[in-house]
């Protein structure tokens, strides 16, 4: 078994990437942070309080007032708790998913969560995935990985998640909105989503969670980076 390493796994939304994540931290023993969630938690928040999503001075604001907590549950699940609030299931809302990438591409934002997020990479032994763990949260991480898909794909997938969830789902719409996305993350300022120089980049269209998650494993488990 490795020493405890440092995993970043980034990529577009609906990649498969927290799936993936979760299963590479349980079988390496390894804390699961699923960086997104803190995106979402702030801008939940944001939505109840009726902040205007174009007012950066603001969410920024709330992002530095806010009390973020992300518990480990059973089988690297975890729990979001947001000002001692269960918000586990709230920051999968659709109207969440809509907005988090607005809200993601406040630069003030960015700097509050991504200082939280390098403090829980600390001393190692954790999987951390996102959009810029590896170009800006932990650059120095010990392995890196990027993980696309074909957007049709990723909504398919997301659509199956949405659908366990109760909410309905237009595929159509829903690939549109992964693509608005994809193009937001991408184009936004600052830390833009980009694959980091020395990341290995898997493209898992056809392939099954479990096949990239082995994948990662392996290359962890023997040292190679």
């Amino acid at each position: 078994m490795p020493g405890k390493y440092t995993v970043a796994i980034d990529g577009p939304a609906g990649a498969g990437k927290s799936t993936v994540a979760r299963g590479v931290a349980l079988a390496l023993g390894y804390r699961y942070v699923d960086t997104g969630s803190m995106y979402r938690a702030v801008t939940l928040l944001a939505l109840e309080r009726n902040v205007d999503l174009t007012e950066g001075e603001a969410l920024t604001e709330l992002a530095n007032n806010a009390k973020i907590d992300i518990i480990e549950g059973r089988e690297k699940n975890i729990i979001v708790l947001l000002n001692g609030a269960d918000v586990t299931e709230k920051i999968r809302d659709p109207l969440v998913t809509k907005n988090v990438s607005r809200v993601a591409s406040v630069p003030g934002v960015r700097k509050v969560l991504v200082a939280a997020q390098s403090a829980m990479a600390e001393g190692g032994g954790v999987v951390m995935e996102g959009r810029d763990i590896g170009t800006v949260v932990i650059p120095d991480a010990d392995f890196k990985f990027f993980i696309v898909a074909s957007a049709r794909e990723r909504a398919a997938r997301r659509s199956r998640d949405l659908e366990k969830m109760g909410y309905p789902v237009d595929l159509e719409k829903l690939t549109e909105e992964i693509e608005s996305r994809d193009y937001l993350d991408s184009s936004r300022e600052i830390n833009p989503l980009r694959p980091a120089e020395d990341a290995e980049i898997i493209d898992c269209t056809g392939m099954t969670a479990g096949e990239v998650i082995d994948l990662i494993v392996k290359r962890v488990t023997e040292g190679r980076t």
